[in-house]
């Protein structure tokens, strides 16, 4: 079982930066790719930004050039920077990581518990 954690999450004004973390752990695993989700009140969970064990990046469009998604492999753990936040930007962030349990010999995804960001206008 692999379980990650989220932190970084709260209130900022219209233009501020938030940065958040997620670390993964767990018994003999390795993790392919990773990503950030988000999931305003009343809407469907959607993909912020995802990246791979490579380093290759895919984002929302809505977010491009606003965040960046980066990860310490040795660390397991993967961080978003939010710059130029937006009252759009609302809502549960969510943290995924998917990959292989040498231990299980499985294929996993798991998801974080969440982290609350509000931004003001």
């Amino acid at each position: 079982q692999v379980q990650l954690v989220e932190s970084g999450g709260g209130l900022v004004q219209a233009g501020g930066s938030l940065r958040l973390s997620c670390a993964a752990s767990g018994r003999l695993f390795r993790i392919n790719a990773m990503g950030w989700y988000r999931q305003a009140p009343g809407s469907q969970r959607e993909l912020v930004a995802t990246i791979t064990s490579s380093g290759s990046t895919n984002y929302l469009d809505s977010v491009k050039d606003r965040f960046t998604i980066s990860r310490d492999n040795a660390k397991n753990t993967v961080y978003l920077q939010m710059n130029s936040l937006k009252p759009e930007d609302t809502g549960v962030y969510y943290c995924n990581a998917e990959g292989y349990s040498y231990s299980s010999r499985t294929l996993f995804g798991s998801w974080g518990q969440g982290t609350q960001v509000t931004v003001s206008s």
